[in-house]
């Protein structure tokens, strides 16, 4: 077993702790990460609070991983000592389900095993980015870009894959209109994703804090969702409105913003059922939908895209000791983008059980 300095809370609203937590010795076809940078997702609050409900304690956080591989197994083929590579949410699955074998690992049925917060299937638990080193499986790592700085990748690992899939299964691209629904983390990277895809892009948002930045990043329209007139001028307008925020509301004048066969895309999980109307869909033949993340061939997919298109996630890098700071702030909304946590400031500790 390789001992790992981390960071771990150990129960819901708890600060956390410096820790030194296991990973395996890298089997025939593992990789070893030093990580460099690991992305905080908002979905990492939710656990570590476990808003959801199904937290396991001791946690340590992260599935935005972005690193160097420094040790391989005798079986790998894809990398070698030295590449910079990316672990998101996902570190194994059945491989066996037609899911599985269309590169769907996302829609696993056989049962995947996620960075974090799961039971692998070597009946321990995992453990995510807020770590220095991480051993998976190479089937689950990805090759990062030269062209894409570590810390503006990690993100890409969650956030970036997160927009890329709904924007290219629902075929976002010229002629196309498209609406993403709050600019923040995974806002600010789709629209970048959208406008380079060809699609004429429309931010919505709450206030006019984030316009610069969002036109700067490739928007062509932003709009206020707190000015009734907004929901006039764009009714029956975009083909696709991709929702990052956790709509408590009624969708309906939302839904009222889509065309002849549009499509809202729901990626965030709101804490209450959400609340539409079946008239609101009929009119238009409009759809609602929901995704999960991408599968490992279309994040490959995904990282070479945004290289090419001079994409990354803006970011502010913090120290290990920031992250329960980081966290309010997200909370707060202060924060543009994502921040991302410097893995070389973590330090040696055990003051929180992991076993």
């Amino acid at each position: 077993m390789i001992k790992v300095n981390a960071r771990c809370t150990c129960g819901p609203n708890e600060p956390f702790q410096a820790t030194t937590i296991e990973r395996r010795d890298p089997g025939p076809r593992d990789v070893l990460i030093d990580i460099a940078y690991a992305g905080i997702c908002h979905s990492d609050i939710d656990h570590a609070n476990s808003t959801r409900g199904n937290t396991r304690y001791p946690l340590v956080p992260g599935h935005e991983i972005a690193g160097i591989v420094s040790a391989v197994g005798a079986e790998v083929t894809r990398f070698t000592v030295g590449d910079r590579v990316g672990v998101g949410n996902m570190v194994d699955a059945c491989r066996e389900c037609a899911s599985c074998r269309a590169g769907l690992e996302q829609y696993c049925t056989g049962g995947r095993v996620l960075a974090y917060n799961a039971i692998g299937r070597d009946g321990q638990p995992t453990y995510g980015g807020y770590s220095e080193k991480i051993v998976v499986d190479e089937a689950f790592v990805v090759r990062i870009p030269e062209r894409i700085p570590l810390k503006n990748a990690a993100p890409l690992l969650c956030a970036g894959i997160t927009m890329y899939s709904p924007l290219r299964h629902w075929n976002a691209g010229p002629g196309q209109r498209v609406a993403i629904l709050g600019f923040g983390g995974l806002g600010h990277v789709g629209v970048q994703i959208a406008k380079a895809l060809g699609a004429h892009t429309t931010v919505l948002d709450l206030s006019w804090a984030k316009r610069e930045d969002a036109l700067r990043l490739g928007a062509d329209d932003y709009r206020l969702t707190t000015e009734t007139d907004t929901f006039a001028e764009l009714a029956s307008s975009f083909d696709l409105i991709l929702s990052t925020v956790p709509l408590n509301i009624d969708l309906d004048p939302y839904i009222d913003l889509l065309a002849l066969n549009g499509t809202f895309v729901n990626l965030a999980v709101p804490g209450k059922p959400l609340n539409i109307s079946a008239a609101a869909l009929l009119n238009n033949r409009r759809s609602i939908a929901g995704t999960r993340s991408g599968g490992l061939r279309e994040t490959q997919e995904m990282l070479d895209f945004c290289a090419q298109h001079g994409i990354g996630a803006q970011v502010e890098v913090i120290g290990a000791d920031h992250i329960d700071e980081a966290y309010r702030r997200l909370m707060a909304g202060d924060v543009r983008f994502r921040f991302v946590i410097d893995n070389n400031t973590l330090k040696k500790a055990s003051t929180c059980p992991t076993s």
